[in-house]
């Protein structure tokens, strides 16, 4: 997937002359409308339709003749959750997980009931697969989640999960200092007797303040149209892990910190980074005239997956605004898998871990067969939920997986839903736009999210769940489980 610096610079590019190379990289542009640059992709890629502007080199052999046309849908109305098509055809087993080695709260974790207050921990085994989406709503030993005692631990055992299973170890917090200087708010973290720097530039409105502020993945700013009143934070996240591809691994300051063989990938050591930003930020309130508080974080594409991991892992982010994250962020594996099985061609998690090292190196060893995994990218938003969450995505790109993200999102939003705060919760698919290049038809849209959860305009309407597409697709045969009232 491009990141939102390349993406842009191709885009930019199109139709300039001069251009020599014979061989298109993995990954590179390799056609679209107005394209002049060669079309002819590296050994072992092909070049990929993904719209009448934009190919992709992509891994595989490649169809022997032009790419084939998306599936056939049929119109449904694009605001519902429902449409008609069948249900997963998998023949894999739906039997409960391993039961965890404590005992689960009953009544609430240490408020009442007989349960003792113990959190489930993490299960040592994977359990029989699962070709629907896994159950928010069920501990991995079975039992249910019946209050909001019981969800705050199975939040926990949802975090513990994906640390284990794909994204891994996020560690504890370092000791923290921070100085802010004209722009440039400087941060050092510390521990085992190591150190290191960074900084971020923050960027103020006119006024008096104190301001909430979106931290922007990515060095060049946001690719969303920030609202007045609102500072951004530039983050370069790239300084923290790279993510240049599989070389990457265990390269930037968190591995500097915490050793080049920890199990976090670039989208743990990301959400790490962000939270050692709000640190600071609590640190200099005063001088930096940022309200803490009240803090959002984006970023698109590649960035767009790390802005909603560091949104599922820091509590005290208010806003998740992930744009066009696709696989890895708002769509789910599972999902992904059936699409490819049924003639698209979207990025699942057998060519994301070839692709770069956002995920754990545990990670793939499941990628193979997603179905085994104890949870998706649906229960990604458990642990967001339920703060706000606006998530952007284009369906232009198939390659982004424009029906995976809409079921997986569909799924997520049920999350919210069982806590009576379907307000907080939007999803807004829109096309007819470049990757990473914000469209005005979303622009009401982030706005009241802003208003209402950054800047405190609580009467401001937010809930969204949209799509401009006619996706013949059936949420509910995903999700065989019912939603309680928590």
């Amino acid at each position: 997937m491009l990141s939102p610096a390349q993406a842009s610079a191709l885009f930019v590019a199109l139709g300039a002359v001069g251009v020599t190379a014979q061989t298109q990289s993995l990954w590179d542009q390799c056609g679209g409308i107005g394209w002049s640059g060669a079309t002819t992709c590296a050994s072992g890629s092909y070049c990929f339709h993904q719209n009448d502007w934009y190919y992709q080199c992509i891994p595989g052999t490649g169809p022997t003749t032009a790419a084939p046309a998306q599936p056939t849908t049929t119109a449904q109305p694009t605001t519902t959750l429902i449409s008609t098509t069948k249900a997963p055809t998998s023949s894999s087993s739906t039997a409960a997980a391993p039961s965890p080695t404590t005992s689960v709260p009953s009544g609430g974790g240490g408020g009442g009931g007989g349960g003792g207050g113990v959190c489930p921990n993490v299960p040592s085994s994977l359990g029989a697969s699962v070709s629907t989406l896994p159950d928010p709503f069920t501990f991995a030993g079975g039992q249910k989640v019946t209050n909001r005692d019981d969800w705050a631990c199975r939040q926990a055992e949802i975090k513990a999960i994906f640390e284990k299973y794909e994204l891994g170890t996020l560690p504890a917090k370092p000791t923290v200092s921070a100085s802010y200087s004209g722009s440039t708010l400087s941060i050092t973290a510390s521990t085992g007797g190591k150190s290191i720097s960074f900084s971020v530039t923050i960027n103020k409105p006119s006024g008096s303040g104190p301001f909430p502020a979106i931290i922007s993945y990515g060095s060049y700013g946001a690719s969303i149209p920030v609202p007045s009143g609102v500072a951004t934070i530039l983050f370069n996240n790239d300084d923290i892990a790279a993510q240049t591809d599989g070389s990457s691994r265990g390269k930037g300051k968190f591995y500097d910190l915490h050793g080049s063989s920890h199990s976090a990938g670039a989208l743990t050591a990301w959400a790490w980074g962000v939270s050692r930003i709000i640190d600071a930020l609590e640190l200099t309130k005063s001088q930096t005239n940022i309200d803490p508080a009240r803090i959002g974080v984006t970023g698109c594409s590649r960035n767009g997956k790390g802005a909603f991991v560091a949104g599922a892992f820091e509590p005290r982010i208010a806003l998740t605004l992930p744009q066009e994250s696709g696989a890895g962020g708002a769509g789910c594996w599972r999902l992904e898998a059936w699409q490819n099985a049924n003639g698209y061609n979207v990025q699942d998690a057998k060519e994301i871990v070839g692709e770069n090292v956002w995920f754990s190196p545990a990670f793939n060893s499941y990628v193979n067969n997603v179905n085994q995994l104890p949870f998706d990218h649906h229960l990604l938003v458990s642990l967001v939920a339920p703060r706000g969450l606006y998530i952007m995505e284009n369906p232009d790109f198939e390659w982004l997986g424009k029906i995976s993200t809409y079921g997986c999102m569909g799924a997520a939003r049920k999350n919210y839903q069982a806590l009576g705060a379907l307000e907080a919760f939007g999803y807004s698919q829109v096309g007819g736009h470049n990757h990473c290049s914000f469209p005005s038809a979303q622009s009401s849209e982030l706005n009241a999210f802003v208003s209402k959860y950054l800047l405190g305009n609580s009467g401001t309407t937010t809930e969204v769940f949209r799509t401009d597409q006619n996706l013949n697709f059936n949420i509910e045969s995903w999700c065989p489980w019912s939603v309680p009232t928590l």
